[in-house]
């Protein structure tokens, strides 16, 4: 699996947007489990809802391009 070099939004791993693809690829992590700790903590965080950081981070994270991985 590429990795990238920089925090950006996976191109190749994306469902909605690519956010969690995208950090799962930058820890080196499958983005199954990324998607999967990303619910658990938004489930049980009634300060700040999930959707709200996944926009948040949808808005400030850059596309990738073929020059983001390594």
């Amino acid at each position: 699996m590429a990795k990238l070099a920089k925090l950006h939004r996976s191109k190749n791993n994306r469902m909605i947007a690519g956010v969690m693809g995208g950090i799962a690829e930058y820890v080196g992590w499958s983005p199954m489990w990324v998607r999967l700790l990303f619910v658990i903590i938004s489930s049980l965080s009634a300060a700040v809802p999930g959707i709200l950081i996944y926009i948040v981070l949808w808005i400030v994270m850059p596309k990738a391009g073929n020059e983001s991985y390594q």
